[in-house]
Parts: C-alpha cells; sequence; structure tokens
C-alpha cells in the first residue's frame, strides 16, 4: 500500500511540473544529422548494434560518446511513425 501511495504523489509531481513546463527525462542526443546516418546504415542493412558504434553524439553531456543501440532503435522507430503520418 506504501508504494502504491509513493507512486501515485511521483506521478502526481511529474504531471505537476508537465503543466509547469518542465520536462521529464534526460536530455536529447539525437539530432538530424545522427538520424540521417543511422536512416543510411539502416538502409544498408547494419546492425542496432553496429550502427551504434558509427554514431557519435556532438552536443550535451555526452558529447564524443556513442549512442546505445536501443537509442539508435527508438530513433528509427519515431522516424518511421513520423512518416506513417
Amino acid at each position: 500500500m506504501e508504494r502504491e501511495y509513493i507512486r501515485d504523489r511521483t506521478l502526481e509531481g511529474h504531471e505537476s511540473a508537465r503543466k509547469r513546463g518542465k520536462t521529464i527525462g534526460g536530455a536529447q542526443v539525437t539530432d538530424s544529422d545522427m538520424l540521417a546516418m543511422a536512416i543510411h546504415l539502416h538502409d544498408q542493412q547494419f546492425s542496432l548494434r553496429d550502427i551504434a558504434t558509427r554514431l557519435v553524439i556532438s552536443t550535451g553531456a555526452k558529447k564524443g560518446q556513442h549512442p546505445s543501440p536501443a537509442t539508435v532503435m527508438r530513433m528509427l522507430h519515431d522516424h518511421d511513425i513520423a512518416a506513417e503520418s
């Protein structure tokens, strides 16, 4: 019961923050150039892991690092969803 109470209070806090214009979650590490390169590599049948090792984050605290394969998969999925609509 205590766990549910904490969860409810956390969700209320997130909702309140969104209403005030705050963003929830980490900073965006992808950009349009990275997406274009990921699409190009994906079209050439590279795996998500191989694509991630070829991409480099260009801004923010993680500048110079590689995105995770999950980030690459999310980028490509979001792009596909946007292209369908």
